[in-house]
């Protein structure tokens, strides 16, 4: 690829690192399973009756659907109390397209809180190494917290120095990478999520709402997880997945420096924002039109209103008359990901819908068919 800007926008949105036909010559220890199909937590620290649930960014942002889909889903349950943190105070802008107001920073949070969290969520991050944000999550890990990165949010948690000697996985682009970069870490494949002690992590970004799911049922039982996937129209939670669907072929690079040189061809959608958005179907949504890298996508609204799950999401801009509007069908927040991809299709072919599948990590336990 001659434009390095173009490179960078391909890393970005189809999953950093290298494509999974590189992952092939592993070690078969690398490669073994870890057993378990549910996830085992803590009793809540003392004083509490329920979880309490901290999900954490960065200042300088972190993955829309990470971040959101684990507080949307563990809200929708019910189960546990839920927090949304940045190391920085003021607005925080997600990857990819939405912006929220947290409901605390780091530091406000420690102060009301100096037992810590019992789960700490940790979103992929635009500055995985962020000495603030580290250090936070090394603090909340030695105060007993249960540390759960979503897709490569295990940057974060490797660069802590948590995951060494520990099972681990991350979104399929990027294992061959940090397999090199943190070597005393065991990459685990073919796992949708993986518990080793008081560290889980996920495999890509779509990984958010079973692993969400599971940590329902850890908490609260199976019928808690049966019910709010029910209400979700969600898949199976299990940690079955096969990482070996997914390759980046010269093909898809092909097509996404198409996509993002014909500027002219490019859409502007808008995913309206009113009061009682739910957090869940927004993600989805807008994450994975954003990456066709066809349209640009705007969250389009008045001003600030409070999600379904109480979240502060603010506008990009007012709506415009000849905007396409993005209207999901109605039912479960989760089914609004395989609406999506299926329109997607439509306006701009199946491979240009490949590019949003393969940079979510979709696979088949989750509903996809590509």
């Amino acid at each position: 690829m001659r434009n390095p800007g173009l490179s960078i926008a391909l890393v970005v949105l189809l999953g950093a690192g290298a494509p999974a036909a590189s992952l092939a010559a592993r070690s078969p220890s690398a490669q073994a399973d870890v057993a378990g199909s549910t996830i085992v937590l803590p009793t809540p620290k003392a004083g509490r009756t329920r979880p309490l649930v901290a999900v954490v960014a960065d200042g300088g942002g972190a993955e829309t659907t990470d971040f959101l889909i684990p507080y949307g889903v563990l809200k929708e349950a019910g189960v546990a109390d839920v927090v949304s943190l940045s190391t920085l105070d003021g607005p925080l802008q997600l990857l990819m397209s939405v912006k929220i107001r947290p409901d605390q920073t780091t530091a406000r949070f420690d102060a009301a809180q100096p037992a810590g969290a019992d789960i700490v969520i940790v979103p992929a991050q635009g500055h995985p190494k962020s000495p603030q944000l580290v250090a936070w999550i090394r603090r909340q890990a030695a105060q007993g917290a249960v540390i759960v990165s979503i897709c490569e949010g295990a940057r974060v948690v490797a660069a802590a120095g948590l995951l060494d000697g520990k099972r681990a996985t991350t979104h399929f682009a990027s294992l061959a990478e940090l397999e090199k970069a943190y070597p005393k870490t065991t990459w685990v494949r073919d796992r949708r999520w993986v518990q080793d002690g008081r560290l889980i992590s996920t495999t890509g970004v779509s990984a958010s709402i079973p692993t969400a799911l599971a940590l329902v049922e850890a908490i609260a039982g199976r019928p808690a997880a049966e019910a709010t996937a029910a209400r979700l129209e969600a898949g199976d939670w299990s940690p079955r997945h096969r990482t070996d669907e997914f390759r980046i072929e010269t093909s898809d690079y092909a097509v996404g420096v198409a996509n993002l040189a014909a500027a002219w061809k490019h859409e502007t959608v808008e995913a309206p924002l009113k009061a009682g958005v739910d957090e869940i179907a927004l993600a989805l949504q807008t994450d994975a039109w954003r990456r066709s890298m066809r349209a640009k996508v705007v969250v389009a609204g008045q001003g600030p209103v409070r999600s379904r799950h109480g979240l502060t999401i603010l506008p990009d801009a007012p709506h415009k008359a000849d905007a396409i509007v993005l209207t999901p069908p109605s039912g479960g927040a989760a089914k609004v990901l395989d609406w999506t991809l299926a329109e997607m299709t439509r306006r701009y072919g199946p491979q240009t819908a490949r590019l949003a599948w393969l940079g979510l990590e979709y696979g088949r336990e989750d509903g996809a068919q590509h």
